[in-house]
C-alpha cells in the first residue's frame, strides 16, 4: 500500500512539473514578451482585434492543469496521512530456504529481506481474535478449528490444524459487518512449502453463494472451481502471506473464507492462524 501511494504521489508531481514546463516554457516565453515600443514617426497602431495567440491557449490550458495536478497531490498527501501501519504480531521464523520442488509455476522469489509495513485506514485493527472458525472439513485430522484464531501463530507441533486432503477451506465469522483492510493467513511455516489453489473471500452472506469479494487467488489452471487467478504462488514462512484488501477497495463483510488444495509436500491442507484486521461497520 506505502508503495503504492509513493507512486501515485510521484507520477501526481511529474505531471505538475511538465505542467509548469509547459507553462513556463520558451513558447509561454515568447507570447508573454512584450512588443517592441513604436518609433515616433510611426502611426499609431489600431486597437487590436485578433483572438489570442496559440501559445497564450497553451499556457493558459496548462496555468488550469497545474492548478488541477496540484489540488490532485493535495488529495493524496491527506489521504496518506489517514494511514498507519499495522501492527502485525510475528512467530519466531522455523527455517530459512527454499521449496524442494521448484516446478511450482508462477512462483514468487523471496526477497531475502523483511516485509515493509503495511498501510491501512486508521483505526484499523485485528478483528478475528478468538472470532468463531468454521470449515469444509468439520472433523481435522490434528488440532481443532477454534485454534485458527487463538492468536498462537508458531509452527510448533500443537498449534496447527491439518485437514483432510484435496480442496478445503476455513472461515472465520468476525459477528459483525466490517471493513476489511487485510487479511494474513499462516499456513504449516515450519518447513519450506507452496500451498496450491490459495483463495481468499469476504462476504455477508454465510454460505458464499451472493456478494462474494474475491481478493486473492493463485490458482492458476482453476483446479478449485473459483475461477482463474493472476497471484503468485509463495513460500510459507512465519511473516504469513498479507492480502491488500485496501487494493480491493476495503470491502465490507461479516465472513471471511480462505482455501487451499494441498502443497508441495502432501495433499493436505494445514492452517496456524488468520488474522483479519480492520474497522467494524457501524
Amino acid at each position: 500500500m506505502g508503495k503504492r501511494n509513493a507512486g501515485s504521489m510521484a507520477k501526481l508531481i511529474c505531471l505538475a512539473l511538465l505542467a509548469v514546463a509547459l507553462c513556463f516554457g520558451p513558447s509561454c516565453k515568447k507570447a508573454q514578451e512584450p512588443e517592441p515600443a513604436p518609433s515616433q514617426s510611426a502611426a499609431p497602431a489600431p486597437a487590436s482585434t485578433q483572438e489570442p495567440s496559440t501559445a497564450a491557449k497553451l499556457a493558459d490550458a496548462a496555468k488550469e492543469e497545474v492548478k488541477e495536478v496540484v489540488t490532485e497531490v493535495k488529495e493524496a498527501v491527506s489521504a496518506g496521512a489517514e494511514m498507519a501501519p499495522l501492527d502485525i504480531k510475528l512467530p519466531k521464523p522455523m527455517f530459512v530456504g527454499t521449496p524442494q520442488d521448484t516446478r511450482v509455476p508462477n512462483l514468487r522469489k523471496p526477497t531475502g529481506k523483511a516485509r515493509p509495513p503495511f498501510l491501512a485506514p486508521v483505526g484499523a485493527k485485528l478483528l478475528s481474535l478468538n472470532k468463531p472458525v468454521s470449515a469444509s472439513d468439520e472433523e481435522p485430522i490434528i488440532g481443532d478449528i477454534e485454534m485458527i484464531t487463538d492468536g498462537d501463530k508458531e509452527a510448533a507441533d500443537g498449534s496447527y490444524v491439518e485437514l483432510g486432503p484435496f480442496l478445503q477451506w476455513v472461515q472465520v465469522d468476525l459477528e459483525q459487518e466490517a471493513e476489511i483492510a487485510a487479511i494474513v493467513v499462516w499456513h504449516y511455516h515450519k518447513q519450506p512449502r507452496v500451498y496450491f489453489d490459495v483463495v481468499v473471500q469476504i462476504s455477508n452472506d454465510k454460505d458464499f453463494i451472493t456478494d462474494v469479494k474475491t481478493v486473492f487467488n493463485n490458482d492458476h489452471d482453476n483446479s478449485s472451481g473459483l475461477g482463474i487467478g493472476t497471484d503468485m504462488h509463495y513460500t510459507e514462512t512465519s511473516e504469513g502471506e498479507l492480502i491488500d484488501c485496501v487494493s480491493h477497495g476495503t470491502p465490507k463483510g461479516r465472513y471471511v473464507r480462505l482455501y487451499s488444495n494441498g502443497n508441495t509436500s502432501n495433499d493436505l491442507n494445514h492452517y496456524i492462524e488468520v488474522d483479519v484486521y480492520g474497522k467494524p461497520v457501524q
